[in-house]
This record gives structure tokens, sequence and C-alpha cells, in this order.
């Protein structure tokens, strides 16, 4: 929609709603207002405006009041705000007759065979009847002008009017018909649309309900120029609260990837990982990390890698050699899932690491996080990677009090997280999110807010909420099981065993253990019921080991017995302490008594 006759003008003062004076070419002017909303935000003295002239020479004012000149913060594509003119677009006819041409146009609704304006049902006249094949649709349109950081709301003023209006559509619903309510942001580059409480909250309370009636609520932008106005792209639409609370976190989020990015590149650590990130190599550190800090992870990072290079020597290793290079650091189904995985690209893939998000997230014991991680570390692809330390920051930026414990927090996360994932710095996105939960924004004691990229509008640090957030709702309590570790040994042998191939550290070897702590006595008892008889016994103190759901409390005794394997009736490996350090790897929970026996 294209305005002819047009003049640029400077806004002097709006004395009633109906008209203002404008200077426009060194003289001041009477203008008519096309809009009787307040817009008290735009219409600022001083303000750049565009008039069109009246094709009616009679008329008392010569100019009507189009378009004004609004300074602003606009975010880029990268998060980053910078200063900008926005054009908005005042008059309050435009929307009707843009949306009359754009569903011509052959958007919204298909095959449709009429187009009736102002349409009577009831006591109300909408702006649109629509017909396409046997259905038949209200519209009614409202023009949007009033923008607060990012965050577009009608209406500016009270209306009554708009409110019977939303009522009749919710019961022309019931009857049989369709109704939208569609409302035209008259500007770009805005965020989302919320009904405005403050102003009318019967207005928002009536589009609520309506909209649980069947009424559908829509929100366009415009492309607007001095003398131009065309429907643009959809903008979400935030009715409910839980609407308003993701369209408020979204909109924080928005901010983070030109801060974040720039932060993590000057402040990242120098790890073996983030050179020649490969997805082999991102895969490998990325399941190594899961519960293990990162300065005990890089010793075992570069062993495994020297051993098994590739997805080829991972699928081909066998079974003992790959446990034993993963000793230590627990969690060993991992390390077993992996090599299904590579077994799994060898097959399917023939050997060559998948690209796409949702093959990767098909292989065995990968999930989102894990995907996320490789898709973006190695590929650069916009998708979400989202961790424990992500989880936290997250939840201090937009101020969550959800647990984050729970799955569905969490998939919401990854939600909001994908809108705002800069395409040409996927990779420093995610890495630079996990890095600040890593070094500024951490688990435990208070979080560096005067080291944060995003503290200016982090809502836990504006409401001095750090400590409180996130939500993380307790575990049950771990079961406690109480053992009794033995270490047998000669002169040369030591005594281990392995455990059964289901449940709890599953086919690993261990140092021989039993239930309960037992005494000194009940020690002796059971050596001799396996055939030995001990020279010395020699307590060896506590420890213990917490597995997910499970604490061990352990205590240990080293028994010296005379020729172990010649007279012991148990079932036990007898091993050399140099041929256990190469070839049997034994769990970390054992790694108090591990010095005993090598």
């Amino acid at each position: 929609m294209r305005y002819e006759n047009t003049a640029r003008g400077i806004f002097l003062e709006r004395p009633n709603r109906f008209i203002a004076y404008v200077e426009i070419g060194g003289r001041r002017e009477k203008v008519h207002v096309k809009n009787t909303g307040r817009c008290k935000e735009l219409l600022i003295p001083g303000a750049a405006v565009y008039v069109q002239e009246s094709d009616r020479p009679s008329r008392k004012t010569r100019w009507d009041l189009i378009t004004v000149e609004k300074e602003c913060l606009i975010r880029g594509a990268d998060g980053s705000l910078s200063k900008r003119i926005r054009m908005v677009n005042l008059d309050s006819q435009s929307p009707n007759q843009l949306v009359k041409e754009w569903l011509e146009a052959g958007n919204m609704i298909s095959e449709i065979t009429k187009i009736q304006p102002e349409c009577k049902y009831g006591d109300s006249r909408f702006d649109l009847y629509v017909e396409a094949g046997e259905r038949r649709i209200f519209i009614e349109v409202k023009g949007v002008s009033l923008e607060e950081d990012g965050r577009v709301r009608f209406p500016d003023a009270p209306s009554e009017r708009a409110v019977k209006h939303v009522e009749e559509l919710a019961l022309a619903v019931e009857e049989g018909y369709e109704a939208y309510v569609l409302f035209v942001v008259q500007m770009k580059d805005v965020d989302y649309f919320t009904p405005n409480m403050d102003t009318h909250p019967e207005f928002g309370e009536a589009l609520k309900k309506a909209a649980g009636r069947g009424v559908k609520i829509a929100a366009y932008d415009c492309r607007v120029e001095s003398n131009f106005i065309e429907l643009a792209e959809e903008v979400p639409v935030a009715i409910t609260k839980k609407e308003l609370l993701d369209a408020e976190r979204l909109q924080a989020l928005k901010r983070l990837p030109g801060p974040l990015v720039d932060w993590f590149r000057a402040n990242k650590r120098e790890l073996p990982w983030r050179k020649n990130p490969d997805p082999y190599r991102v895969w490998v550190s990325e399941i190594m990390l899961q519960q293990t800090r990162v300065e005990a992870v890089k010793p075992y990072y570069a062993r495994f890698l020297e051993a098994l290079p590739d997805v080829k020597a991972l699928a081909e290793a066998e079974e003992e050699a790959l446990l034993k290079l993963w000793e230590g650091l627990g969690y060993y189904n991992r390390v077993r899932n992996m090599q299904k995985a590579a077994r799994q690209i060898m097959i399917d893939y023939h050997g060559k690491f998948p690209v796409e998000y949702e093959e990767i997230r098909r292989l065995t014991g990968i999930g989102s996080y894990t995907a996320g991680a490789i898709s973006s570390f190695a590929y650069g692809a916009p998708k979400p990677a989202v961790d424990g330390n992500v989880l936290r920051v997250i939840s201090r930026i937009t101020g969550s009090g959800e647990d984050i414990m729970r799955q569905s927090v969490r998939k919401k996360m990854e939600e909001l997280l994908e809108q705002v994932i800069p395409a040409d710095a996927a990779s420093d996105f995610n890495q630079g999110l996990i890095e600040l939960g890593a070094i500024v924004c951490v688990p435990n004691g208070a979080p560096d807010c005067a080291a944060c990229p995003v503290r200016g509008w982090c809502a836990a640090h504006g409401e001095g909420r750090e400590m409180e957030l996130p939500v993380k709702k307790k575990a049950a309590p771990r079961r406690i099981e109480k053992r009794t570790i033995v270490i047998f040994r000669d002169g040369e042998t030591r005594g281990i065993r392995k455990r059964p191939d289901t449940g709890l550290l599953a086919g690993l070897y261990e140092l021989p253990g039993l239930e309960g702590h037992l005494s000194y006595e009940e020690v002796l008892e059971y050596s001799k019921s396996i055939g030995l008889v001990p020279l010395r016994i020699q307590p060896l103190g506590a420890a213990k080991h917490i597995f997910s759901h499970v604490e061990w409390h352990m205590i240990g005794y080293q028994i010296q017995v005379d020729e172990l394997e010649k007279f012991c009736n148990a079932d036990m490996i007898f091993a050399r302490p140099e041929e256990i350090q190469k070839r049997y790897p034994i769990p970390a929970a054992f790694e108090k008594y591990i010095a005993y026996i090598i």
C-alpha cells in the first residue's frame, strides 16, 4: 500500500485526538491524525513525521498524518542492540485494507471465493467476512502501534467496542463460523504481541476467553517506509500467563548471542578437544566430561585418542581393552554404548560420522545434549546443547523458578535456545553458554557476576536471587550399602574377580567384597571357608563411593596368605600387579584400596 503526495515534517503538538500541528516546509500546519489512540510515546515534539496531502481541496485540514520516526534500540541477528530509526505507520484505516489485499493474494486462507468488508453479526460489525468452500469466516482486524522494548500491545486506550467484538466472535464460533482476531503491528522488528493489561485488562481477559472458545488469534508485523506499508511476517502472540512468560524469556535470550560470543572468544580456556573439533573428538570428549571435571578428563582423553584415534578403531576394540582405557572415569555403560554407536556408524554410514542432527541423535547412547554438541561444535549447525551448566545459566538469566530436573523444562529451554542460536556462530554460542556456567555462573558458591557479559539483563542478578536459582528438586536419598573389601595376596599374585554381566559395574573387575562391615574374626572365618589360612590380616580403613542411586560405605582388609592360587577354592582371578594394571579394568569405586594390589 503506497501513499501519494507525501511530505516530511516536524511534529509540534496534538491538542486533541483528531488534529495535530506539524511544521511542514517552515510553516505551522494543522493536520488530521488518522489514529485516535493516544500515541504519546510516538508523537513527541520534535519527532519527524510524514504527512499525505488530501485530494479534497475543500477539506479544512489539508494534510493527514500517516507515519512517524521513532528512535529505538533494534536487536540484530547476533543479538546485539543498535540505535536505529523505526518507522511506525499511524494510519488506523490501513490495517483493514492491508489484510484484505493480503488475503486476496492467497495468504492464510486458501480457495477464497468471497471477501466482504464491514459485515454485521449480532450487535457487532466485523471488519471482514470471508467464504472459502464451505467455510464461513469472520475476521476482526486491530492496528497496533504501541511498542516498548520489542513488546507490542493493544489497546493503548480502553476500548469497550473491542471487548464486544471479541465476545461476539466467540458466539459466532459456537454457531459454526470460524473467527480470527488479526493484530496488524504497524512497524517491523518486534519480539511479540500481548494484550495491554495495564490500560484495559478487560480486553485481555476477553481475548483469552475467546481463544479458549476457538477464536484464532494472530499477529503480523509490517514493512513500513515513509510512504509505504505492507504486511510482512507473523509475530508470536502471548495471551496466557505461560505464553507471556515464554515470550519474556525468549526476549531476554535474544540479547545473548553478540555479547556471549564476543566474551567466549576473548575468555575461552585452551582445552585439547577444542583443537581440531571433528565429530569423533567432540563425541569422545563430551561423553567423558559427563559427571567428570575438565582437568580430570584431559589425560583420559589423550590416552583414549592415542589408542583409538577414529570410529573404526573404536568399533573394533576388544571390550576389556576398551574398559581398561575408561578405567577411573566410571559410568562404564557409556563407553559400551559408544562402541555400539561406532559399529552403527561403520554399518549404516560406511564409517563416516553422520552429519544431520537427527541421524546423530539416533546413535546408541547419544541424547539431545551430545547430539547438539556434536552438531554445533563439529558442523556449526544451530542446534542447542543444554547441559547442567546451560540450565543454570538460562534459569538465572530468565529468572525461571521451574525445576530444571524436569524433562519438560529442559525441552522448553532447548526450544527457546534454538530460536536464538546465531547460524554463523553456533559453536561459539553453545560453548559460550557452557563456559559461562563453568567459570562464571558457577554451581557451587556465588557466581562472579562482575565478570558476566550478560549481567545487565540477568533477572536473577537484577533481583538479587542468584543463589536461589536454579530450582533443582532434591533427588531421593541414595540407598546405603555396607561392604567389606578383602585383598588377598601372596608374594607374587593378587586375587580379583569379574562382576556379573548385568547390573552395577557389569562385566568389570573388582576387589572381592562381602556384604556388611565384617569384624577381624569374621574376615578370618571367611578366609578359612575358601581354603585360605591368613598369615597376617591388616585393616585398611574406611572408604565411600557414590553411584547415582546407591552409596557404598566400605571398610577393607589386606590378607597375606601363602600360595593363593593353590589353596583358594573361591571363583577368583589370580594375577600379578603389573598384569592387573595393564589388562584388567577396575572401577574407581575401589580407588582407596587399589594401591594395595599394585
